[in-house]
């Protein structure tokens, strides 16, 4: 058995998925190699659930890390839970399954574990991640999320994706898809920003109550040198509180937060292009926050998100457009 599967969590549709997963989007400036090489050792150390998306523009090098490591007989393909996301620009329902296969080309796999709606932005079709105008401004497109959740169903019962999911859906924008006629399959899981600056206790709650798992992303901050990053706030890691609770369990600041996560019920994603770290990151299942150290992180919220949503102002299923 690998020391991963003894933790996971049992989605709506009856798969599994490891509460802990290994990140891989990068600022620009990270070589695709370094991405690979992280993921072999991410591998190496124990980590089975790999989030990624066509966006990330990494997939071809995460497909080779994996292969490698399949060759190697250190993992099969059934050990490891693969995260992949459609883009804005594929929301038509008939470019979702061609932009789920273009994922599964770059990986060299004929299934993802997992496969979520990005956001809720629909973007003009076509060869630019980030379709602009002449003033620099977005195009999006006009497309229901709805209607590109129906294309999703598809390529689960294809056998493309065993599961299925959203990211960055506030609880309105899940409401649409949970109400929605007609609906066959109901997200297994909502990705989203989460850490103890923006604990998003609230859409928490809900997602428990619909048995959709919440996937924290930024769980440790992010790197103000991504283009989508505010530059300015404060380092979550460097967080006096959060470093004193660490102090007192001999632990680094990023396993406190990790495990934060962990005993609210949450999946979180961790991620380093450090060896060192990626090690550090995987130790998070051998010790305890006590129920005094859980409520002084929950005093930490302050609603701060490290990502600029002023990109997305203007569009009509933005969701910071409402309360989470």
């Amino acid at each position: 058995m690998s020391a991963m599967s003894c933790f996971s969590v049992k989605l709506n549709d009856g798969h599994f998925m490891p509460t802990l997963g290994f990140g891989t989007s990068a600022p620009s400036k990270v070589p695709k190699s370094k991405v690979e090489e992280a993921i072999k050792t991410a591998i190496d150390v124990g980590y089975r659930h790999i989030d990624s998306a066509y966006a990330y523009l990494n997939e071809e090098e995460i497909g080779k890390a994996i292969q490698e490591k399949i060759a190697d007989g250190i993992v099969k393909r059934d050990d490891i839970f693969y995260t992949s996301k459609l883009w804005g620009t594929f929301f038509r329902p008939k470019l979702v399954q061609t932009g789920l296969e273009l994922s599964l080309k770059k990986l060299q796999q004929s299934y993802v574990d997992l496969f979520l709606i990005h956001s809720p932005l629909a973007l003009k079709p076509g060869e630019e991640i980030v379709p602009k105008d002449a003033r620099g401004k977005f195009i999006f497109d006009t497309v229901p999320f709805c209607t590109t959740w129906e294309a999703l169903e598809k390529c689960k019962e294809a056998g493309l994706a065993k599961s299925i999911g959203v990211a960055n859906f506030n609880i309105k924008q899940l409401e649409m898809i949970l109400n929605k006629p007609g609906l066959k399959y109901k997200p297994v899981c909502n990705q989203v920003e989460c850490h103890p600056y923006l604990n998003q206790r609230k859409l928490l709650d809900f997602c428990k109550s619909k048995n959709i798992v919440l996937v924290a992303y930024a769980a440790l901050g992010s790197d103000p040198e991504k283009d989508w990053v505010k530059k300015n706030n404060p380092v979550l890691l460097e967080d006096p509180v959060l470093n004193a609770i660490a102090a007192k369990h001999q632990r680094t600041p990023a396993q406190v937060a990790l495990r934060y996560q962990l005993q609210r019920g949450v999946v979180v994603l961790a991620k380093s292009f450090t060896e060192k770290r990626i090690q550090e990151n995987f130790q998070v299942f051998d010790f305890q926050l006590t129920p005094e150290d859980m409520e002084t992180l929950d005093g930490l919220n302050r609603n701060m998100s490290y990502f600029d949503d002023t990109y997305f102002a203007g569009y009509p299923d933005d969701p910071s457009s409402d309360d989470y």
